[in-house]
């Protein structure tokens, strides 16, 4: 059973015993990431990310490294769109040393000025491996296209000149301005006694850090089509055809999820049986859907050879047209029923996988539905469900991102 606990200071401990695992997940969530970032700090919040791993008063990066080997411990972090994570899988008896050095990290890191100047370097050869990966390019570029004037269009990871810019004023007056009590969610699940709640508490008491009430994020992100490419020389031709989605807190939701599991979600999908397995145009291809609070995006990928893209493209089309006009079978509906099911329980076997769930839909939607709810809300979509949002989805004017060869660009007419 999930539960919470809210600290005198207002921070939130969001614990889930799992008496049968030997481990123990831990995760300090803060709800600051790349749209909340003014065009000046761009790429700041994924810099601070690294920086709290460069060292404390008492702790170099080296012997952060070390102690989490020592006691056997995994310990990472990622920032998103919408927050920022630091997190830790340790053995249940090492729970308190694993508690400790976070904590440490999370308030007393020195953001040295000569760290900050290596992690420049390495935050840049971070967003050059992104490039040099043209199915990653090919998304980013496509979010830039889909959402042009807002933050959420934005790359997490920053551009070149807002990195050169950072410093240790400017890291420490985003912290203030972000990482703040109300922003901030405690999330661990595993093995655990109740003493381990009050040790936490214990160790951020003082934190009482407070947010102003202004936010960067004063408008709704407003969905552009468009279309964007890119000339590189590369063996295959990369693209991602998106749509406006739908956000987090929306009753459909499920409905399109489900919908994204029919056209390009998994290996059954029409996408995928009919581009890769009758047509074999393509090694890759693919849909998801991505969901924030304030806005959502349906995406469809497929990576072929320049020679194909066209045809790719064509029989993209001519799948959307055929959901649109015939709507999804029942044996689609329920094998994707069954698939969402299993994936979702599946997923939550770990004490990691609760963990990170649980701090999310604590930070970002402030409740927890309980797995036979989720599993409720899954079985109980509808046919027309589907169809509906499949219409309303792939009847709007799209974004599209293509990174090619030369002579394959120069070809496209989409």
């Amino acid at each position: 059973m999930i539960q919470k606990k809210i600290c005198q200071n207002g921070v939130r401990i969001i614990h889930e015993k799992m008496p049968y695992v030997r481990s123990l997940a831990i995760g300090l969530f803060v709800k600051a990431g790349s749209i909340d970032e003014t065009e000046k700090e761009w790429g700041l919040s994924h810099f601070i990310e690294h920086m709290l791993f460069k060292g404390t008063a008492t702790r170099s990066a080296k012997m952060i490294a070390e102690q989490f080997d020592r006691i056997g411990g995994d310990i990472n972090a990622y920032t998103s769109k919408e927050m920022t994570c630091y997190y830790a899988t340790v053995l249940d008896h090492h729970a308190e040393e694993a508690l400790t050095i976070l904590a440490d990290m999370f308030f007393n890191s020195s953001f040295n000025g000569a760290d900050i100047q290596k992690e420049k370097s390495v935050i840049l050869d971070e967003i050059a491996s992104v490039e040099d990966t043209p199915d990653d390019d090919v998304d980013e570029r496509l979010w830039s296209v889909m959402y042009p004037q807002h933050t959420i269009g934005r790359s997490i990871g920053g551009i070149k000149e807002t990195i050169d810019s950072f410093d240790k004023e400017m890291i420490e007056k985003y912290i203030s301005k972000h990482y703040t009590v109300e922003n901030t969610v405690i999330s661990i699940a595993g093995n655990y006694d109740d003493e381990l709640i009050g040790f936490i508490e214990n160790l951020f008491n003082s934190f009482i850090r407070k947010g102003s009430s202004d936010s960067i994020e004063a408008t709704r992100p407003v969905f552009h089509n468009g279309r964007i490419s890119k000339s590189k020389d590369i063996e295959q031709a990369h693209i991602c055809i998106g749509y406006p989605g739908l956000t987090l807190t929306d009753d459909r939701l499920h409905d399109l999820i489900l919908l994204d599991s029919i056209v390009g979600g998994t290996m059954s999908s029409r996408m995928f049986q009919k581009i890769r397995e009758e047509k074999g145009l393509a090694y890759s291809v693919f849909s998801y859907y991505s969901s924030y609070m304030s806005t959502g995006s349906f995406v469809i990928y497929g990576g072929s050879g320049p020679e194909h893209l066209e045809e790719m493209v064509n029989t993209m089309d001519s799948i959307i047209r055929d959901i649109m006009a015939d709507g999804v079978t029942e044996k689609e509906l329920h094998n994707a029923k069954e698939q969402l099911k299993g994936s979702f329980l599946l997923g939550l076997e770990s004490s990691e996988s609760r963990m990170h769930r649980n701090g999310k839909n604590e930070l970002i939607l402030l409740e927890h539905k309980t797995i036979d709810e989720v599993v409720d809300l899954i079985d109980k979509v509808e046919m027309d469900n589907v169809n509906s949002i499949a219409r309303e989805t792939f009847a709007r004017e799209r974004a599209i991102s293509v990174i090619a060869p030369k002579k394959a660009v120069k070809r496209i007419r989409f």
